[in-house]
């Protein structure tokens, strides 16, 4: 039998970025984008342009995507005026997207208290909207909002709407439930008596998680005939969320009753990415990962020990519904001794580091990463500091230099102009292996991590050319214990601005800046490490 396309459009960065805390910066929206297109969606919903600088910066330079469509999200023109006289719908037609989505009234309380205009001044407002898009070659999509609340209240305009957009060409059009209070078993019929007017290859889904549904109303949706989904990464999203893409993409890929009826963009190779693109987005929010999340979590294949562990442990398929590496994540067997030497060899086999299942060498390396997780230390997003662990462990990281102390100064002043600054200094005593003398580093930044970072860069003597292209790209804290004695873990990302590659490192500390100064230290022995930078002979084995 031929499968179905579904088609996947993923609103991250445009209604994930209305979640109470969130304010995605330009960078951090193009990197988002990459996960995005590389995990194989079909659309990036990228903003709003023209109602915010960083959405108008992002479509004046759109990010580049190999398999991806960027799609600029705006409202159809105001009632009264034409399309080329409302500014803010031309400002969406000027973003450089390939695809276009238009916010419509679909419930007709809205367009009379909302907009205060008639129900055909709505319609006919859809119609040129979509009209306009279409004549400029780029892909017109309409999302109906409060859909579901318009037909419940006057479903034959609700209908007239969905298909007013579509008779003006557009491709696809979205059956919204922007109030998120729909329950599965009312979608049904719904969406059957759309599908009247509309076809269900044109079709799309857009759910919201108020009644903890969204994820149930969407595949509802596709059973009765619906062809998108739209949905974010981790479920964020205005109040309580929306439908949560993380969830629906493995159920559409791994469960059968989907599986063998429909193919997406998101190929088997590509789903084991999944927890990958999860943790980046934690991370990029700086909040911890959601450890109970279905398929991602750190907790969705763990057990403890007993009868669950030990069946686990002679077949996975006894107490897991789909295998966890199908989607990137792993098993834990969290008091099995044996389960826990089993995760460190799979991460260690991962890097690259040959141990030939040692089992006093995963014990050791096992016991290490869990006293240093007592401490406040998370591997899980700082691989490299992990690999700087184990491989410090087998004898294989050459103590390349050492600090011998450092001292960090903040001053606030007037500068010359007269203004009131804030000044840090940081002074750095570092020693070479193999040089007779030590170096005298100083550095200023406009704090003390960043003073502290570029004194420390400034001079490592005959390794400094292998850290020259080194950047700090991210730097994030997070707060372990409370009061003001707190534990802090601090999380640096590096970038080498020749090759691309990035990598994280972890501190530790209930000092800020020792965490800090950790997680930097991490990252330049990673550099240096993955350059096999050249040491003197005796300094070889030797801890740092």
């Amino acid at each position: 039998m031929t499968r179905e396309r579904l088609y996947l459009f993923d609103t991250t960065l445009r209604d994930g970025a209305q979640t109470t805390g969130i304010d995605f910066s330009v960078e951090e929206k193009r990197r988002i984008a990459a996960v995005l297109d590389d995990l194989g969606v079909d659309y990036v919903e990228g903003g709003f342009p023209g109602a915010n600088a960083t959405d108008t910066r992002l479509f004046e330079n759109p990010p580049t995507l190999e398999t991806a469509r960027l799609t600029a999200f705006g409202m159809v023109k105001r009632a009264g005026r034409s399309v080329s006289n409302d500014s803010g719908f031309q400002a969406v037609m000027a973003a450089k997207s390939p695809a276009i989505c238009l916010v419509a009234k679909a419930w007709d309380y809205h367009v009379r208290v909302a907009l205060g205009i008639s129900n055909d001044e709505n319609l006919a407002a859809i119609a040129q909207s979509v009209e306009a898009i279409v004549a400029s070659g780029r892909e017109a999509m309409i999302d109906c909002e409060h859909f579901f609340d318009g037909y419940k209240g006057n479903a034959a305009y609700a209908l007239a709407v969905a298909r007013t957009a579509y008779d003006a060409g557009a491709r696809w059009v979205v059956l919204c439930d922007t109030n998120g209070g729909t329950l599965p078993h009312e979608f049904e019929h719904i969406i059957a008596d759309v599908t009247k007017v509309v076809p269900g290859s044109h079709l799309g889904i857009h759910t919201h998680n108020d009644t903890e549904n969204a994820v149930a109303n969407s595949l509802m949706a596709v059973r009765a005939g619906v062809r998108q989904i739209q949905g974010t990464l981790n479920g964020i999203g205005e109040r309580c969320g929306n439908a949560n893409l993380t969830s629906i993409i493995p159920t559409l890929l791994l469960k059968s009753e989907f599986a063998d009826r429909f193919d997406t963009g998101v190929t088997p190779a590509r789903l084991r990415h999944l927890t990958h693109a999860s943790r980046i987005l934690d991370e990029i929010l700086n909040r911890n990962p959601d450890r109970h999340a279905p398929y991602v979590g750190e907790s969705a294949f763990a057990t403890k020990a007993g009868i669950h562990a030990s069946a686990i442990l002679k077949d996975p398929q006894t107490y897991e519904h789909v295998a966890p590496e199908s989607v990137g994540n792993r098993r834990r067997l969290l008091v099995s001794k044996q389960g826990g030497k089993s995760s460190i060899l799979a991460a260690m086999e991962k890097l690259g580091i040959a141990v030939d299942h040692d089992e006093a060498v995963l014990a050791r390396v096992l016991d290490e990463v869990k006293s240093r997780e007592a401490a406040g230390y998370s591997y899980e997003a700082a691989e490299a500091s992990f690999e700087l662990l184990a491989r410090r462990m087998l004898g294989e990281v050459p103590r390349y230099f050492s600090v011998d102390s450092f001292r960090v100064m903040v001053e606030r002043r007037h500068n010359a102009q007269g203004d009131l600054v804030t000044v840090a200094e940081a002074i750095v005593k570092v020693s070479i292996d193999g040089a007779d003398e030590p170096i005298w580093s100083v550095g200023e930044g406009n704090g003390p991590v960043n003073a502290l970072d570029r004194a420390l860069r400034k001079d490592l003597g005959r390794f400094q050319k292998h850290i020259e292209n080194v950047e700090l790209v991210d730097y994030k804290v997070r707060i372990l214990t409370g009061g003001t004695e707190a534990v802090t873990r601090v999380l640096v990302e590096s970038l080498d601005t020749v090759t691309g590659e990035r990598w994280f490192t972890v501190g530790v500390s209930p000092n800020i800046i020792d965490a800090s100064f950790e997680a930097l230290l991490d990252a330049i022995n990673y550099k240096l490490m993955k350059d096999a930078a050249r040491v003197v002979e005796q300094a070889v084995g030797r801890a740092v």
